[in-house]
């Protein structure tokens, strides 16, 4: 903390003597250049213009040269005396004039950009790893508008609660200051000095500084823009996907700058439009604006521009600015936005303290978010647009209107109202100025239909009330009653989670309550209704049970979270009281119990059973803000322990048994190529001298036409055709994402951005005992649906089948 009060106070020094130097920066014609960069010039120190092409610096006494530089223009070089006075300095830029007299035409009349190109891609890795290490500043500023929106959105008028109707309005804004430092070759950290958000006073702004490297042969872009990454204009195999264009030199500080037109080869593939300039001699990039389409397989935007600004800095150069400009339209709300990163201050001879950088990669510093206006206007490198600054004062004061009791119930009265669409899809009363909600589940998970309870009515609001530090206790009292077997079952769930570093929670469950004989519940009641009333298919089987159950579970960093659960069953076998169906049909419904693994139903018994569940994934990441830490993931996979003891004669316990699971799992990014998800496990019992049907090793089957989770189940499978209590099993998933691989080659499909999707599942319990399938399908359809065709093999029976996921129907049960 020391030294960033020392940056602080020098910073306020080093502005409390000089003066400032502002201007404009236009081009020829008078139109305004936005976000172009100012520097003094052999440094990489400076400013950046605004979207409206106003600049302003703080600088000492003395004599500078500011370099004005924009992509695609002239940069121009002014002397500046700064004394004690501000300075008014404007900026007027020409269009960049390419010198074409460099063509050179090839034997075959190749252009001269392909000769440019090769040797850029030459020097592409030596590029990527000349800098081993360094240290900078970096100040981002991201903002996102609307242009155009709806009046009214899936039968709910659309209000921003801002009083302000027009169309146009700020959506985002945040601006943070941080320090990035970086040592090769995988090691990063950033700390967050100062953040803030636009009506949100306990926000955090972006604070990631991704620097978009273009010597990286894919571009990552994030998994929802093109899960496969972007394709370099420089990439070892670029040539296979561009056709490049030589557009003339130029020079700039004594360097010659080829400017080159970049042009994909082929619709459909996750490439860039748009220019790229080479420094000639070291082949490196000087600058880009480059552009993503529709065309590009991206998703969500309609377009994406990238501008680049790299300038030396010594025998290297590093990047200086970095803007992004989306923009798009999904369910007619049109938006766009831009999000700038400026880097100054760079040291490539950092000296890191021993053990600087660890498993926390972003640190937001206490008090980050609490800056002052006054401060924000001193250390931000450029100006805040007219609009931004009005969006900054009408949020910070709706932000304190909305802090009243009397605007918060006025909110809770009209949030709170009934609808029909609430009552559907489920409804939640709050009171805000209490840190209070109590919800209620969609209509459909309140009524359902079983062959055992008839019409059953399942209630349970749950309460959440929260604390200071995230602490939040819920609360879900359940009530359960069954018109055809007249039972009434009824118990209390809750939950308390805190800890202000790592995660912790206790949770408490008491009362009577109806499970399935798998106790992960592999199916959703909402679906065993429909198909139950359907198609006479009563598939969940269940008991009843008074029951207390505790369990805590705690993170500890490294990765790693311990999980422990005690509980205890009175079970009590059920049978079916009905044999009502929507349609008439000679189909009688089987017994409320699995018949292929167990003749009759279970006796009445007491069972008292401990578990713990040790997960770990090693090299784990850590994002760390002043209230929370919590983990973002890592290169390694996840391996998870989990040990399950019954015991004899606790509680008149009935069972006597001792179960383990051992599985591992993780994602493959294929760049390119696609993705790859996996999870094998292994697993058994030590020891089964008493135990009882919930008791037995379960998997998840599916014999509904809607998927299970993935990875974590066998969509063929009956769901307890395989339930055991063997000494010993192996299973494994796979999944293979193409992520438009292939699917970008036909035509209609690659318009639509509909992804490939392949695999297996698999089981081995004996050589008697195993069942694999095979699919193939398509996802990403109207972006939320999957279809799987399937093939599989169990006793030397062959089946198939088609699934289908989309939102709400996937099937019950969990992933690990």
């Amino acid at each position: 903390m020391r030294w960033f009060l020392l940056f602080v106070c020098s910073c306020c020094t080093f502005f409390s003597y000089g003066a400032s130097v502002s201007g404009i920066v236009k081009n020829t014609k008078g139109e305004v250049l936005p976000f172009s960069s100012i520097l003094i010039k052999k440094s990489t120190i400076g400013t950046t213009a605004n979207n409206q092409g106003f600049y302003s610096v703080q600088l000492a006494p003395g004599r500078y040269q500011l370099i004005c530089q924009h992509v695609g223009y002239k940069s121009v070089e002014k002397e500046v005396t700064v004394q004690g006075d501000d300075i008014i300095l404007n900026f007027e830029l020409e269009e960049q004039e390419y010198n074409m007299a460099a063509i050179v035409i090839k034997p075959g009349g190749e252009d001269a950009a392909y000769e440019i190109i090769r040797n850029a891609i030459k020097k592409r890795e030596q590029h990527l790893k000349e800098i081993k290490e360094f240290q900078c500043e970096v100040y981002i500023k991201g903002q996102l508008q609307l242009r155009d929106y709806p009046k009214r959105f899936m039968g709910t008028a659309v209000d921003f609660e801002d009083g302000d109707s027009s169309k146009k309005k700020m959506l985002f804004l945040s601006e943070t200051l941080a320090k990035y430092a970086v040592q090769q070759p995988d090691k990063s950290k950033i700390e967050v000095l100062s953040t803030r958000v636009s009506g949100n006073s306990d926000g955090f702004g972006f604070a990631s500084p991704q620097i978009i490297s273009f010597y990286e042969n894919t571009v990552q872009l994030g998994r929802s823009l093109n899960p496969r990454g972007f394709v370099s204009p420089i990439s070892a195999n670029a040539l296979s996907y561009y056709k490049y264009k030589f557009e003339g030199t130029f020079f700039e500080n004594g360097v010659q700058i080829s400017h080159i037109k970049v042009i994909p080869r082929r619709t459909y593939e996750p490439l860039f439009y748009g220019y790229i300039n080479i420094v000639e001699n070291e082949w490196r990039i000087h600058s880009v604006q480059l552009q993503l389409l529709k065309a590009s397989q991206m998703q969500l935007l309609d377009t994406l521009k990238i501008d680049q600004i790299h300038v030396p800095a010594g025998n290297v150069w590093v990047i200086k600015q970095q803007v992004l400009y989306p923009a798009g339209k999904i369910f007619s709300f049109d938006f766009y936005g831009s999000f700038v990163q400026v880097y100054d201050k760079f040291n490539l001879k950092p000296k890191f303290p021993k053990n600087f950088f660890n498993n926390t990669v972003l640190k937001v510093y206490d008090s980050a978010n609490k800056k002052t206006r006054d401060y924000w206007d001193t250390i931000r490198p450029l100006p805040l647009l007219e609009e931004e600054v009005k969006d900054y004062k009408k949020k910070d004061s709706l932000e304190q209107v909305r802090k009243d009791p009397k605007y918060l119930d006025s909110l809770d009265r009209r949030a709170n109202k009934l609808s029909v669409s609430k009552i559907l899809l489920g409804y939640t009363y709050s009171v805000r100025k209490s840190k209070l909600n109590v919800s209620f589940d969609p209509l459909l998970d309140v009524v359902n239909f079983n062959t055992v309870e008839g019409a059953v009515v399942n209630l349970s609001p749950t309460i959440r009330k929260s604390y200071e530090n995230r602490n939040v206790l819920s609360v879900t009292p359940v009530v359960r009653y069954g018109f055809s077997n007249g039972h009434f079952n009824a118990h209390l769930n809750g939950r308390y989670s805190y800890g202000k570093k790592y995660a912790r929670s206790i949770g408490v469950s008491m009362g009577s309550s109806v499970f399935q004989f798998n106790n992960e519940q592999p199916i959703l009641p909402r679906l065993n209704t429909y198909s139950t009333l359907n198609w006479r298919n009563n598939f969940m089987k269940i008991y009843e049970a008074g029951f207390a159950r505790l369990n805590y579970e705690q993170s500890f960093g490294q990765g790693i979270t311990l999980r422990l659960q005690g509980e205890y069953q009175s079970r009590r076998p059920l049978e079916n009281t009905t044999n009502y169906s929507w349609k008439r049909s000679a189909k009688a419904y089987t017994p409320n119990y699995p018949e292929e693994i167990i003749s009759a139903n279970i006796p009445a018994h007491e069972a008292f059973y401990a578990s713990i569940g040790l997960r770990w994934q090693p090299g784990m990441k850590y994002i760390e803000l002043p209230d929370r830490t919590f983990g973002t993931g890592s290169k390694y996979p996840t391996f998870s322990l989990n040990m399950t003891k019954g015991f004899a004669g606790v509680l008149g316990s009935d069972v006597e048994y001792a179960k383990w699971r051992f599985s591992m799992n993780d994602n493959l990014n294929l760049k390119l190529g696609g993705r790859i998800n996996y999870r094998l496990a292994v697993g058994g019992f030590l020891q089964a001298n008493q135990l009882f049907l919930p008791d037995y090793i379960h998997f998840q089957g599916n014999r509904l036409s809607v998927a299970a989770p993935f990875l974590n189940s066998f969509q063929l499978m009956n769901y307890y055709g395989f339930s055991h209590t063997e000494t010993f099993y192996a299973e494994g998933h796979l999944e293979y994402h193409l992520n438009g691989l292939l699917t970008n080659k036909i035509p209609v499909i690659r318009k639509l951005n509909w992804f490939l999707v392949t695999g297996s599942n698999a089981l081995f319990i004996n050589r008697d005992r195993y069942h694999a399938e095979v699919f193939v399908g398509m996802e990403n359809i109207f972006k939320v649906f999957r279809v799987d065709y399937l093939v599989g093999w169990q006793h030397q029976q062959r089946l198939q089948g088609i699934r289908i996921a989309m939102p709400l129907t996937i099937t019950g049960g969990r992933e690990e």
